[in-house]
C-alpha cells in the first residue's frame, strides 16, 4: 500500500487545518521544501500536496513553494488545490508533478475532467471526493453538492476516472481514526478503482485497517506532524 505523507500549503508555509477550517490552522516551522526533503530522505518519495489557498481562490497560489519542493531530484507527488482549467493542469505538470488532483471541477464540470483523463491518462488524474455527512463537498470544502459519494463515483468512473482520493471531512485533522466503513462500501461498490484514503489517521493500526478495507494508499498528515506516528514506524509499509 502506498503511504503518502501530506503537505498542505498556505501563504508559502506548511500548515494543517481541522475539518477544513481556515480559522483552525496550525502553521509548522519547517519550510515546505525542508518538510518534503525530510519525508523523501526517510524513504517516502511520493507526497500528497495541497495548495489550500488555491483551493479557495480557484487558481494555484503557492507556485513558488511547489517549485521548491519539486526541485528535489526523484521526488514524486500528487498536487491539488485550485486546478480548474487545462492550462492549470499543464502548468502543474510542468513543475514536475506526477499526478494532479481534481475536485471542484469534477463536481461542476465532469465532462472536462473526462477530457483531461483522455488527454493526460487516467494514471495522472486523481479524482478528489471530499465527503461531509454522505454528500460530496467542493470549493475548498466550503460548498456541499446534493450528490452522494456513490452517485458521484458512478458518474466519474463513467468518464474514465480510476484513481480516487476519498476524504472524510469530519475526520480530517481530528486524529479520530479513518472512516473504514465508508472505504469498505466504496471499494465493494467500485472494485476496479484505486482508492486512496484520507482523513483521521491517528495511529499505526489505522493504516492496517485501511489496508484491510482494500485501499491502495493512504494520506497521512497531522498524525506525522504531531508525532502520533513517526517516519521510522511507517517504514514497515515501504
Amino acid at each position: 500500500m502506498l503511504i503518502l505523507p501530506a503537505i498542505d500549503l498556505s501563504n508559502g508555509n506548511c500548515v494543517r487545518l481541522r475539518q477544513g477550517d481556515f480559522d483552525a490552522k496550525t502553521v509548522y516551522p519547517d519550510s515546505p521544501r525542508e518538510t518534503a526533503r525530510r519525508f523523501f530522505e526517510a524513504g517516502f518519495s511520493f507526497l500528497h500536496i495541497v495548495d489550500l489557498d488555491g483551493a479557495k481562490a480557484g487558481s494555484i497560489k503557492n507556485r513558488e513553494a511547489l517549485s521548491a519542493i519539486h526541485s528535489i531530484p526523484g521526488l514524486r507527488s500528487q498536487v491539488g488545490g485550485g486546478i480548474r482549467s487545462t492550462d492549470d493542469v499543464r502548468m502543474v505538470f510542468d513543475l514536475g508533478v506526477s499526478r494532479v488532483i481534481v475536485g471542484s471541477v469534477a463536481v461542476q464540470k465532469p465532462e472536462l475532467v473526462g477530457e483531461w483523463i483522455r488527454e493526460f491518462g487516467a494514471e495522472r488524474i486523481v479524482l478528489a471526493m471530499d465527503v461531509r455527512d454522505g454528500l460530496v463537498a467542493y470549493h475548498g470544502w466550503v460548498k456541499s453538492s446534493e450528490q452522494s459519494a456513490g452517485a458521484f463515483l458512478m458518474q466519474m468512473t463513467s468518464t474514465g476516472a480510476k484513481i480516487v482520493l476519498c476524504t472524510d471531512i469530519g475526520r480530517d485533522g481530528m486524529l479520530t481514526g479513518p472512516n473504514i466503513e465508508l472505504y469498505r462500501e466504496l471499494q465493494t461498490a467500485f472494485p476496479k478503482i484505486e482508492l486512496l484514503a484520507s482523513g483521521g489517521v491517528s495511529a499505526l493500526n489505522d493504516i492496517a485497517s485501511v489496508k484491510e478495507a482494500g485501499c491502495a494508499g493512504i494520506v497521512i498528515g497531522k498524525a506525522l506532524y504531531e508525532g502520533h506516528i513517526t517516519l521510522e514506524q511507517l517504514k514497515q509499509y515501504l
